[in-house]
């Protein structure tokens, strides 16, 4: 590369450096700047819109004060265990705290110093404090929930030691989707949430629905995917984890890094945790109804509400029902949601809880690929976005069905036991063609073909994990320990079918330029084999946090596994039989780390893991490639401020493997599916990762990162480059002091530098897609006391850009969407 190509490469990076490290530097100012006005009372507070889910008493009251701008502080005894009703609409401050406070039995007073505290009602009850501390809101702390809260952070999370730990205390790199930011930006697909996630990008070749689309973090393939902190085990075909609609969920959970502690199988690149929605202890309710660019239309309805007089049986009940066309032709897709959860108290220290979700999301006109990059001549092939590869004929359904229970005690001595099993079958059926092979006469047309063939199969998951958490004693000082098992079992029984070839098929398409995606017509695909595929993973982990000092927290675990996986395959036409297994035993995955508390704000850690993970990719000649191994280092500090409100961190890692499947470019289909890889030892990566979230400043929500990764081979030379390098993603909400402070808007910019891939196209050229941004636009109006209006602009300047190299598939053009939004 040239020197003057060097400079051009490196002036966006520098630049989005600089943006990362000074949106830090405002955001931390904001932090040392912002105070609430302690003089400020309730009665100064004009009338404002409250948007409060109902949930526990303490938190809400945190929401409110922040919102009010009041200086509220108490003893958390008197609001534990205690619940609030939901606050939608516009109050005056007074009526705000009177509506919260009912039936606590508490009431709201004020102190000398302009301040406010809690008092239970009675007549001697006292009016005045002087001993209580100012601060900004109430002393409880955030719990992992999100919903509600208004906020872009999460005051706890557990994903990566099982332990309930705030992001500060984790010693790797966490960020929290909450249900706050997924409402305010429209993220109803995991495919969405990962495009706004810190550290995670899409490599988009296809549409969404299939195998083509892969989740990066940290330079590899994301493959860990977790519901309630329950791995989902397919390695067969991870990608249907993909498919999740974000209704259902309350936050989305990363952990970017090594997970092996909790999944004990798994890439250096990241864990993703769906959190459930759970049912409240007050009734609320809530419907939705979007609709926007290429015939968006998507009605949302939830309802939550106690079934007994006591509220000791809880329900709540989901559903959402979404149909759109797509930028690209022919692509029209289907989803389907329903859910239904059950929480009963079982005495004052055992809950149960049982439930049940159903997903269908269907796609016709679906494409695994863009059309052909280049000409027959070598030159490169330009495309209106909307052009599609897909077949008129082919389509990818996808359906999961699950149903889940758990039953958690807590002990006298604060330990906590919970079982947790989950069922659930996720069916698949891919009929797969698109014009992505050969290379278009630039004249005439002529010289495309399509890929075509199907892939199904139903795989049932049962998986149970049972653990104890609690703290314990030693040496004068309090320690946390956690304990368990996890058992997975995985099958799998369905037929195989043709792909790529079939006899007395031509896949010739004869114009692509007037093609309409009917000719050539569907091949005679009947199925050729039955498959059938076991695989079972069964742990034990544990891991225990030390506090030898106040300051000085050491985390030490290890997960010891088995897995194995078989897999048989008859083939009609010979009758033969062809049987794999493969199995790895008491496979140890140790994990370390240390967090100090620099003050009372302000943490570094370092943290170590080893990585071990088996693999489903297969090398030119059909094998299965030995299981990826390594370790992964990450040093880093954290900041935390606005009583868990706002998070900061930084952090840098490196990572070493062997084993590492790297996809064979131009790539190579194999008979039995998926491409070629290749095996590549003595790799490096490494990295570092900036990130604010949370509450910058009152009535401002904001989130800010800058990630880059380089991974390499033993000799320097780069690997995964159709990855970007240098991320760097900001969206920030701030709801505004004029009209009646009914009005947030919101904005935000995703950039990434340059991806590439070599040896493309008929003269074996590099592909290279430059550094681009994408600007989203939002708003918000409380209309009323329950109904809301939203607005999002996508793509606000029409950017367009390549999602991924080696084909022709581009990012969603300019589009909007605007809806209504009622709660009860």
């Amino acid at each position: 590369m040239s020197s003057a190509r060097s400079r051009c490469v490196e002036r966006p990076l520098n630049q989005a450096v600089r943006i990362a490290l000074l949106s830090m530097m405002l955001a931390g100012a904001a932090v040392t700047s912002v105070n609430v006005n302690a003089a400020t009372t309730l009665d100064a507070v004009t009338a404002k819109p409250y948007n409060i889910a109902a949930g526990p008493l303490g938190r809400n009251l945190s929401s409110f004060a922040a919102q009010a701008g009041i200086a509220l502080s108490f003893d958390p005894a008197l609001t534990e265990g205690l619940n609030s009703p939901a606050l939608s609409g516009s109050y005056s401050a007074r009526e705000a705290v009177a509506k919260l406070l009912t039936g606590s039995g508490l009431d709201i007073v004020p102190r000398a110093d302009g301040s406010y505290t809690l008092a239970k009602k009675s007549a001697d009850a006292p009016r005045e404090s002087s001993t209580l501390p100012e601060v900004l809101v109430t002393a409880v702390a955030l719990d992992g929930t999100t919903e509600g809260t208004g906020l872009y952070t999460s005051g706890a999370t557990s994903t990566a030691t099982r332990m309930n730990l705030s992001i500060r205390e984790t010693p790797q790199s966490v960020s929290v989707m909450t249900r706050q930011r997924m409402d305010d930006q429209g993220l109803t697909q995991l495919s969405d949430v990962v495009i706004q996630t810190p550290g995670l990008t899409i490599n988009y070749a296809g549409n969404m629905g299939s195998d083509s689309s892969t989740i990066y973090a940290r330079g590899f393939a994301v493959e860990n995917y977790q519901v309630d902190g329950v791995g989902q085990i397919y390695s067969n075909y991870s990608s249907i984890f993909q498919t999740s609609d974000m209704v259902l969920y309350d936050r989305v959970e990363v952990v970017r890094g090594a997970t092996g502690l909790m999944n004990g199988v798994g890439s250096p690149s990241a864990t993703i945790n769906l959190v459930r929605k759970r049912p409240t202890k007050t009734f609320q309710a809530s419907a939705k109804v979007e609709v926007g660019s290429w015939n968006y239309r998507r009605v949302e309805g939830d309802i939550s509400t106690p079934l007994n007089e006591a509220g000791t049986v809880r329900g709540r009940m989901i559903a959402a029902v979404q149909d759109n066309d797509s930028y690209i032709d022919r692509l029209e897709e289907k989803t389907r949601i329903f859910a239904g959860i059950v929480e009963a108290d079982i005495g004052p220290s055992t809950l149960a809880t049982v439930g049940f979700t159903l997903q269908q999301q269907d796609a016709t006109g679906h494409a695994r690929s863009g059309l052909p990059a280049y000409y027959s001549d070598g030159s490169r092939a330009i495309w209106s976005r909307s052009d599609s590869a897909a077949a008129s004929w082919a389509y990818s359904k996808r359906e999961n069905q699950s149903i889940f229970a758990s039953l958690e005690h807590r002990f006298d001595n604060e330990w906590l036991l919970k079982g947790t099993f989950n069922h659930a079958s996720s069916e698949y059926d891919e009929v797969l063609g698109y014009a992505a092979g050969g290379y278009p006469v630039r004249a005439t047309g002529a010289g495309v073909n399509l890929w075509a063939g199907r892939w199904a199969g139903k795989p049932v998951q049962d998986s149970l994990d049972v653990y104890a958490t609690g703290p314990f004693n030693l040496f004068g000082r309090k320690h946390e320990l956690v304990v368990g098992a996890t058992s997975t079992r995985t099958v799998d029984a369905t037929v195989g079918y043709g792909l790529w070839n079939f006899a007395g098929w031509s896949s010739a398409v004869p114009n692509i330029y007037t093609w309409d995606g009917t000719s050539p017509a569907a091949p005679n695909n009947p199925a050729n084999s039955d498959i059938s595929m076991k695989e079972r993973t069964n742990s034990a982990y544990s891991s225990v946090r030390l506090k030898p000092t106040d300051a000085l927290s050491v985390i030490l675990g290890a997960r010891v596994t088995t897995w194995k996986n078989d897999k048989s395959t008859r083939t009609y036409a010979t009758n033969a039989v062809v049987n794999t297994s493969r199995e790895e035993k008491n496979q140890v995955t140790p994990y370390a780390g240390v967090v100090y508390d620099i003050n009372q704000n302000w943490s570094t850690y370092a943290s170590y893991t080893d990585i071990f993970k088996p693999q489903s990719n297969k090398d030119i000649n059909g094998e299965y490639i030995d299981p990826l191994l390594g370790n992964s280092y990450e040093i880093g500090a954290k900041g935390e401020f606005f009583n868990k409100r706002l998070n900061v961190a930084a952090a840098i890692y490196k990572i070493k493997q062997d084993n590492l499947a790297v996809l064979i470019v131009p790539n190579i289909p194999l008979s039995g599916g998926g491409n070629a890889y290749d095996v590549v030892s003595g790799t490096s990566t490494k990295g570092v990762e900036l990130e604010v979230g949370g509450e910058v400043a009152r009535n401002w929500q904001a989130s800010v990162a800058f990630a880059r990764n380089m991974t390499s081979d033993r000799t320097g030379k780069a690997l995964n480059t159709n990855v970007p390098r240098n991320t760097f993603k900001l969206f920030t909400s701030y709801r505004l002091p004029v009209l009646d402070n009914n009005l947030t808007v919101g904005g935000g910019v995703r950039w990434q530098d340059e991806i590439y891939s070599e040896n493309q196209g008929p003269s074996s050229v590099r592909f290279t897609q430059e550094s681009y941004a994408v600007v989203d636009l939002m708003a918000r109006y409380q209309i009323s006391k329950d109904l809301t209006a939203t607005v999002n602009l996508y793509n606000a300047f029409d950017k367009s850009y390549y999602t991924s190299t080696g084909g022709s598939y581009y990012g969603a053009p300019r589009n909007l969407r605007v809806g209504l939004d009622m709660r009860f």
